[in-house]
């Protein structure tokens, strides 16, 4: 059998083949609610044989969770009624759809200009260390600027706010709960010492700055229960320094994976640049293949699919080989490949994979329409 197009069983929730849409802010829905134009977009990934449908960053019911007015949310009856429509029309087609629910933290405000009046949510009040970034330089100087650390009650709030969000999500119909836990954001900003300096039960060492993720994660499992399954992104990379990283080391890895793994993380979603690149020194293994061993919990890898350019690279990706990809899948490296990119330029992606039809290509002028 082609492990890509093998079912999958988490929890619950059994998915067709091995195939994810990859989540990827659209900022298309306004007042933070999804329209019908957002229904369309996702039931025809779902048509055209996806396995598994991971939205775009969703805000959860937090003031500073996202800080554009067009990003989608989840909460609000205006909200979730949209969401609904999108969920009826994925599961109409024969698909499965979880949200990805976001708190960007740290990052508020590095995108465009914001109400100065919230104060970001960061960890010890840093933007972190900058490094080589996408952000533009007019913005930096004011997001770069120190603010003051959360306090307990601002821990208490943004652990709930996940959690209405979560039930929220199974009350619309949603197959389960993705995390966005990488590149900066809250949950991330946590792990990373250059936004964890705190000296309490929150941060110090790393298994103490795993306290925070892993709460929130138990915290998701109590609201949803035992049967629906939580996806976990976590990426060594961050918006304000691609080079950065949480673990040195596959220990170091490890002390934070199995610590949410225990807290109810079903599948870990491993995000990086390239899918393909060694993890650390001295291993061929990707991030998702070290995440699944370290753990023994259902790794995805995404970064690049099909594709000759990551992101950060300038230029048109061409289409590439999946030779790569898929030995990897056949060695159970990994178990899912999540797609961005090649999902905006052929939504019938799946279909396309299934009968070996020609790869398509990417090109992101001509294809910005359907991000934004």
């Amino acid at each position: 059998m082609d492990p890509l197009f093998s079912p999958l069983r988490v929890r619950s929730l059994t998915l067709p083949n091995r195939i994810v849409m990859s989540p990827m802010t659209r900022r298309h829905s306004p007042a933070g609610v999804p329209g019908a134009d957002v229904a369309a977009y996702y039931r025809r990934r779902a048509d055209g044989g996806t396995g598994l449908v991971i939205t775009e960053g969703i805000g959860i019911d937090h003031p500073t969770a996202v800080d554009c007015v067009k990003v989608p949310r989840l909460h609000g009856e205006s909200a979730l009624a949209g969401w609904r429509h999108v969920v009826d029309g994925v599961h109409e087609a024969g698909g499965r759809i979880v949200p990805q629910l976001w708190h960007v933290g740290p990052l508020w405000g590095a995108m465009s200009a914001v109400d100065p009046t919230p104060t970001p949510l960061r960890p010890s009040g840093l933007w972190g260390r900058v490094g080589r970034t996408g952000y533009p330089q007019r913005y930096l100087t004011w997001a770069t600027t120190p603010t003051a650390a959360m306090t307990e009650r601002d821990i208490e709030d943004v652990i709930a706010a996940y959690v209405r969000s979560a039930r929220n999500a199974v009350d619309v119909g949603f197959d389960g709960i993705a995390l966005h836990a990488g590149h900066g954001y809250l949950l991330d900003a946590f792990l990373w010492d250059a936004t964890n300096q705190r000296t309490d039960h929150w941060g110090g060492d790393l298994r103490r700055r795993t306290n925070f993720p892993v709460e929130v994660v138990r915290a998701v499992r109590r609201a949803i229960g035992p049967d629906l399954p939580i996806f976990y992104r976590f990426s060594q990379h961050k918006q304000q320094d691609y080079t950065a990283r949480i673990a040195r080391t596959p220990d170091e890895l490890a002390v934070i994976l199995t610590a949410l793994v225990e807290a109810g993380v079903d599948v870990l979603d491993a995000s990086t640049h390239r899918f393909d690149q060694p993890a650390f020194d001295g291993s061929d293994l990707t991030l998702a293949g070290w995440a699944k061993k370290l753990t023994g919990a259902p790794s995805m890898a995404v970064g690049s699919i099909g594709l000759s350019k990551s992101l950060r690279e300038n230029g048109i990706p061409e289409p590439a080989s999946l030779d790569e990809m898929y030995r990897r899948l056949s060695d159970e490296e990994f178990d899912l490949v999540a797609i961005g990119r090649l999902h905006l330029a052929d939504p019938a992606l799946a279909n396309t994979l299934r009968s070996g039809g020609p790869l398509p290509a990417f090109d992101r002028e001509r294809h910005a329409d359907v991000l934004f």
